[in-house]
């Protein structure tokens, strides 16, 4: 089954929030006990969020979007709680904040009789440079880019050229260690058309998913991954081109080989859009 295009987070202190976030249409849902907790508010969010897993265990839903917890990071007086806390709920994911290394992803995993497929954060100038050992970390499923964190690491202004860096080492980290393309960071600004031109950009990195901070997010994401028209037509032609052919053929003025098949097939692989 394909991974999801969409994670939208929800505040791990707003129980009453998780099932409009599960019917917004994000591919998954991350309940955050990190970033969007206060300190002050810790325990009573993971309180929270492990009654509501464990009515869900009694009353699973069959269909809907994945659901993650992300934890907070392990330099923190709240990871071993976390993972304790968890380990005796079925959870479908983790998402592992500010990860500057495999072992990691190993101990936080170790902590589980079923290990929950499991996001990795790259969101510091420590993890860019370990990033190739965090992905071949065994049981992580994706790597995601925190793109405000590491902003702020690196001490970098707003949209700023510096991120291209971290976000190519990310994709080709995930691409050679044979992950799923990995997901973008988040969009402060709710303007859907800012997000849309975000993911847009990410996508020119390789990133084919995104993080979301409010449910009107989701949908600019889902329609900056559909191929355009254009695009549709030209992967029909190559491949109508192609068909029964042994050899490289002309579409369109240039010369198509197996690399140019391949790419249009990967569009077309991308239709019809399932959410989930």
């Amino acid at each position: 089954m394909p991974l999801p295009l969409s994670y939208l987070f929800v505040p791990g202190t707003r129980p009453d929030r998780f099932a409009k976030a599960l019917a917004s249409g994000a591919g998954a849902v991350i309940i955050d006990l990190e970033d969007a907790v206060a300190p002050k508010d810790k325990v009573a969010a993971r309180r929270a969020v492990i009654d509501w897993l464990a009515q869900q265990n009694h009353s699973p839903v069959e269909k809907g979007p994945a659901v993650y917890v992300r934890i907070n990071d392990a330099g923190t007086p709240w990871y071993a709680e976390d993972l304790a806390a968890l380990q005796a709920h079925a959870v479908h994911g983790l998402m592992l904040p500010k990860c500057e290394s495999a072992s990691q992803i190993t101990h936080c995993l170790a902590r589980f009789a079923q290990a929950p497929a499991l996001i990795a954060i790259v969101e510091s100038a420590r993890g860019v440079q370990q990033v190739d050992a965090i992905a071949v970390a065994p049981g992580l499923q994706r790597l995601a880019f925190g793109t405000l964190d590491y902003a702020v690491d690196l001490d970098l202004p707003p949209d700023s050229p510096g991120l291209a860096y971290a976000a190519a080492r990310i994709a080709i980290a995930s691409r050679a260690a044979g992950l799923a393309t990995p997901v973008a960071g988040v969009t402060p600004e709710l303007d859907t058309a800012r997000v849309r031109a975000d993911m847009h950009g990410a996508r020119g990195f390789g990133f084919a998913a995104k993080l979301c901070i409010h449910p009107m997010q989701v949908a600019a994401v889902h329609d900056a991954l559909q191929p355009t028209q254009a695009e549709l037509a030209w992967a029909q032609r190559v491949l109508a081109a192609t068909s029964g052919q042994s050899t490289a053929v002309q579409v369109d003025g240039r010369m198509v080989d197996r690399p140019v098949v391949l790419q249009a097939q990967a569009i077309l692989d991308r239709i019809p859009f399932h959410p989930d």
